[in-house]
């Protein structure tokens, strides 16, 4: 089936990306904190070794590895920015250089110091890792890099104080946490994903059953009430069959035109006859292609109701209004009408000209539909299509 542009369509991301709808995933923004947080926590690094270094045994050991990691910092920003490019290999990397800094921690600065409770050379720059695998695997993953940090700090710097149990314990709270956000986002966006395209599949289904109703169900209904010569019926039964196979080839229906603007009094004027009065004002009321054939196809289901379920003698007036913020187009006959509840009795009996080929278009053109009836008093239909931007 050929894809028909609708206003107001959401897209979803194909297989093998990040889910998103509507454009952008909502964990992107996550992902570039994280990005941004890793910057600002190396400065802190190596700020606070800047004002301490001095007392440092071996000070020349830990500007080397503020350096590397520095430029590895540098090197996987954008890794860090995007979860496509963060992967397990670079995670595995800054892992090591977080673990590596802190076994340095206990080799290079003065055990007085350590005893003291002084800080790791990466300082908080670890928690830059565990939110880069809380963001890539979820909380299981950002509490195993927790835990393997936490095990270098109990092993290389320290050991199990109370310092480094607590730093450990929110290390593993905040990861844990972001990790299990970040699971909820995405199963949210896998579920709006879900949602979305079932809604576009039902879309679809609607407006192939508008296009069937407003052409293959009427030349069957003229064909079982025997109205009409055999040469009309073959005319019209040959127009379907072309539509049908049109329909099964992916092609456009021949109603369906660009996005170029169009008359609404030209597809209009051919529903008038002894029976029905358009009336419409002197100037073009343009509206983009596809609005005015679906309008212009709304207009003529509510004609055919006319014809169908009026009466012989029935007439019907078509007022078409062009306003600055919308176009508005009355239908109104002076048949018997009908009671309340129907419509609702035909649409569950599958008689969908009403809810699809009428109610559906104006939906789909993000206008409203309007049906008002009075037993005796004939029907109005008030179709009503916002101007684009309104």
């Amino acid at each position: 089936m050929a894809d028909h542009h609708r206003p107001g369509a959401d897209r979803a991301s194909g297989p093998g990306g990040t889910i998103t709808a509507g454009g952008m995933s909502v964990e992107m923004p996550i992902w570039r904190a994280i990005s941004f947080f890793r910057i600002l926590a190396l400065g802190y690094a190596v700020l606070r070794y800047f004002h301490s270094y001095l007392a440092y045994l071996h000070p020349v050991s830990g500007w080397i590895y503020l350096g590397a990691l520095t430029l590895w910092t540098i090197a996987s920003t954008r890794a860090f920015a995007n979860p496509h490019r963060c992967s397990r290999y670079v995670l595995a990397a800054d892992l090591a250089f977080t673990v590596t800094g802190i076994v340095m921690s206990g080799i290079i600065d003065t055990p007085a110091r350590i005893h003291a409770g002084a800080l790791t050379l990466p300082t908080i720059w670890a928690a830059g890792t565990v939110l880069g695998f809380a963001g890539k695997g979820g909380w299981k993953a950002a509490a195993f890099a927790g835990g393997v940090i936490g095990l270098a700090n109990f092993a290389g710097h320290g050991g199990l104080t109370g310092d480094n149990v607590h730093n450990i314990v929110l290390l593993l709270v905040a990861g844990c946490a972001i990790g299990y956000v970040m699971e909820l986002a995405r199963a949210s966006e896998a579920a709006l994903v879900r949602a979305l395209q079932v809604e576009a599949a039902t879309r679809e289904r609607e407006r192939l059953s508008r296009d069937i109703h407003d052409g293959v169900l009427q030349v069957l209904a003229l064909v079982q009430r025997k109205e009409g010569d055999l040469g009309e019926l073959g005319r019209l039964a040959g127009e379907q069959e072309r539509a049908l196979r049109t329909l099964m080839t992916g092609g456009p229906l021949p109603r369906q035109s660009s996005g170029a603007e169009q008359d609404l009094r030209a597809l209009l004027t051919p529903y008038a006859d002894d029976r029905v009065t358009v009336s419409a004002p002197a100037t073009p009321v343009l509206l983009p292609g596809p609005v005015a054939d679906e309008l212009a196809a709304a207009v003529g289901a509510a004609v055919d109701n006319v014809h169908r379920h009026a009466g012989e003698q029935a007439r019907a007036w078509i007022l078409v209004e062009d306003e600055p913020e919308a176009v508005t187009v009355s239908i109104r006959d002076d048949g018997p009408g009908y009671p309340a509840g129907r419509l609702g009795e035909a649409e569950k009996a599958g008689r969908l000209g009403v809810a699809q080929s009428i109610r559906g278009r104006l939906v789909d053109l993000g206008g409203t539909a309007q049906l008002y009836s009075v037993p005796g008093e004939g029907v109005e239909v008030e179709l009503r299509v916002p101007r684009e931007g309104e």
